[in-house]
């Protein structure tokens, strides 16, 4: 049996997932993260994009949207301002909202809104990414 780590992951309107897991793997600002079980303590700032959390039924796929990642030795705590199971993304709303933010970079009339407007495209595309990932997964 491998060994294994307590994983959370919540939103601000629910939790996502509470369970053992082998190995996480998170978007973290400064790059893609591998957790495995005894890590170093972490705390970092998160991306939009997938987590992905490697069980020993397999591996399950999560959007966020963002928040931070608190690691312990045996402790994953993902609090995220969003968060979703992937196979509840909705492409044609992810689509939509990319091109809105891609429309709102070429019309920009403060730095205020194309921040905003980057930050809605970086959303985006991560969910159209893991969308992708999961379609992939499931055509296996």
């Amino acid at each position: 049996m491998a060994m294994t780590m307590h994983v959370d992951i919540v939103s601000a309107e629910e939790e996502i997932f509470s369970g053992p897991a082998e190995m996480v793997f998170a978007p973290a600002v400064m790059g893609e993260l591998g957790i495995l079980p005894r890590h170093a303590p972490l705390l970092t700032q998160l991306k939009p994009g997938e987590v992905r959390i490697r069980t020993a039924e397999g591996e399950q796929f999560f959007y966020v949207s963002g928040g931070m990642l608190e690691i312990q030795p045996h402790v994953v705590t993902v609090l995220a301002d969003t968060a979703l199971r992937a196979k509840d993304l909705d492409e044609a709303a992810a689509m939509q909202a990319k091109e809105r933010a891609e429309q709102a970079l070429r019309d920009k009339t403060s730095e205020f809104e194309y921040a905003r407007a980057q930050s809605e495209l970086a959303e985006a595309v991560a969910q159209l990414a893991a969308i992708k990932k999961l379609r992939e997964k499931a055509g296996r």
